[in-house]
């Protein structure tokens, strides 16, 4: 069921190294405050902070209580404040609105955020720092940036800040883990983000000279090379759990399950599964299960003993994860059934929703001069400025490839984003980059999801990954040539980079591990189908991504309409 590593497969570096950096760092920024003192933590960063410290780590270290950041005046009775907080104006305004402004307080900070305090007069009041933890390990080979407003900020507004930050962060992976033989890339973002990472490397020489590798390969890739996959729906188990319920880093936020860790036996082994594939499973995990439990009968004191002490402990929380994730699903069955929906390629969508998505794309896929609800126009706006959408002349019309993957939009983003694969086929060609990389495979009768041929299963089958494609392509030529068609439509001809310079120091091992760095975010989906290519071709991928996304989290980020 579950995709095992092959014997042969090359051992990860230790990325737990990231955590501790980050939480002596914040405990030295701690010590700078002598004393008791109450933290102030913005909501975006309680998931991230209850992973690097929890409570009793900052309790050691004088943190009284914390307080969520919330939009009124901080009630404290502290001698000393602290606010932790992402560095963000409207943050800084916040600050300010508190009764005690002559307290200290610690900030991760841009320049701007310094100005505003300049301009309310209390700069020298107040001491600022900067709690520089970059990189978040999520799981072994998942390291995130938990930078969600990478994408808005980059693709839609066109705000570069956040690129030196990618570079600080490989140049810090690179310190520590060696430098990158080979260097692959293909976007606008990517090739800046490697630009200032170079220089990084160039000022600093030192630090990585005679290193061997422990990484060999590392590829940088923008969002907005393959929106496509990011749209849509997702039928692995891990990216349904994530459309569904949403995973916050690394844990799971919904009304069925309260909070839990995506961790455990269980979800490890079905995690990369399409969705089909994972009743069958959970109902043969609790059929062994159970017979484990019968062992019990017939037992002596001394078997008995031995069974209490060494496996039973571990069948209860095998038990009570196996009854999670059967729960999971059949809470989404369930809340289901009672309504009349569709069935489109094995996912069901809600009737009302097909209706609300036949609506808008008669509203704006046909005629050009289309109106939209008024509350809706600045977020059209920005579907277009992001090139997530364009509105088709009279007569165009979706291909056949173009409509098979089509149904595999989300149904929440569907009336939202209309007609985004016509518009990317239009924009970005993508009929012709499906041929070239043969995005849509070419199947003889049913497609077997329990023994999935290629990459394709993450989609049922009907759509390699393009982003996943181009990685495929690009590592076994070790480079991009052979692929300029390709790079010509995705309209990255001077966007697409490959340096190789240290490969004779690297291990066959090494050669076999590659970053692959996702700047707007990845999904779940990209990587299932990235873990799969490594089984079969004798790879490691290591993610870093600026956040995990997927097609609504896409959709807020380019929305203006308040929730």
């Amino acid at each position: 069921m579950a995709f095992p590593h092959r014997p042969d497969a090359p051992e990860l570096p230790d990325f737990s190294m990231l955590k501790r950096l980050a939480r002596d760092q914040l405990i030295y920024l701690l010590e700078q405050l002598p004393g008791k003192k109450d933290l102030f933590i913005e909501a975006d960063l309680m998931s991230p902070l209850d992973r690097i410290a929890n409570v009793s780590i900052l309790k050691q270290h004088e943190v009284d209580k914390l307080y969520k950041v919330e939009n009124k005046p901080a009630l404290s009775s502290s001698e000393q404040l602290c606010f932790l907080s992402d560095p963000r104006i409207k943050n800084m305004r916040y600050t300010l609105t508190t009764e005690e402004l002559q307290r200290n307080r610690t900030e991760k900070k841009f320049y701007a955020c310094e100005m505003v305090l300049e301009e309310e007069g209390i700069y020298g009041d107040v001491s600022c720092d900067e709690w520089a933890f970059s990189l978040l390990p999520l799981d072994v080979d998942l390291l995130s940036m938990e930078l969600p407003e990478f994408f808005r900020d980059y693709f839609l507004e066109g705000d570069q800040r956040w690129i030196n930050t990618v570079a600080q962060a490989l140049h810090l992976l690179s310190t520590l883990y060696g430098p990158f033989p080979n260097c692959y890339g293909i976007g606008r973002c990517a090739k800046m983000a490697y630009e200032l990472w170079r220089n990084l490397e160039e000022e600093e020489d030192g630090e990585t000279k005679g290193r061997r590798p422990e990484i060999g390969h590392i590829f940088l890739l923008d969002r907005d090379v393959d929106f496509v996959t990011a749209l849509c729906s997702q039928v692995v188990y891990e990216g349904l759990v994530d459309d569904t319920f949403r995973i916050k880093c690394g844990k799971c936020h919904g009304p069925l399950l309260g909070t839990s860790h995506m961790a455990g036996l269980v979800f490890n082994e079905i995690r990369n599964e399409h969705f089909s594939n994972v009743f069958g499973f959970l109902s043969q995990k609790a059929r062994n299960l159970q017979a484990q439990y019968d062992r019990r009968r017939g037992m002596d004191i001394k078997q008995m003993k031995n069974f209490v002490s060494q496996e039973l402990k571990g069948l209860k929380q095998e038990h009570r994860l196996l009854s999670l994730r059967r729960f999971q699903l059949e809470g989404r069955e369930g809340n289901h059934r009672s309504q009349p929906c569709l069935v489109i390629s094995n996912v069901k969508i809600y009737l009302n929703k097909v209706r609300g998505y036949i609506v808008l794309l008669s509203l704006t896929s046909v005629v050009p001069d289309s109106s939209y609800g008024p509350e809706h126009l600045l977020t059209f706006s920005n579907l277009r400025r992001a090139g997530l959408l364009t509105e088709q002349a009279p007569g165009d019309t979706l291909t056949a490839v173009e409509s098979k993957v089509s149904k595999l939009v989300t149904d929440k983003a569907a009336g939202k984003i209309t007609d985004a694969f016509s518009s990317l086929a239009k924009r970005s060609n993508f009929r012709a980059i499906s041929k070239k990389l043969n995005l849509i495979p070419r199947v003889d009768g049913e497609y077997d999801l329990k023994v999935p041929r290629d990459m394709a299963y993450v989609f049922s089958g009907a759509y390699v990954p393009l982003s996943c494609r181009i990685i495929e392509q690009v590592l076994e030529r070790r480079s991009w040539q052979g692929l300029d068609e390709v790079v010509r439509l995705l309209n990255c001809s001077d966007f697409a980079f490959t340096d190789m310079t240290k490969e004779d120091k690297a291990s066959s091992e090494s050669l076999r591990l590659i970053l692959v760095v996702f700047l707007g975010g990845c999904t779940f989906s990209e990587i299932s189908a990235l873990r799969f290519l490594g089984r079969e071709k004798g790879y490691r991928f290591i993610f870093l991504t600026t956040a995990v996304t997927n097609s609504a989290r896409l959709m807020e980020a380019m929305s203006e309409v308040k929730a």
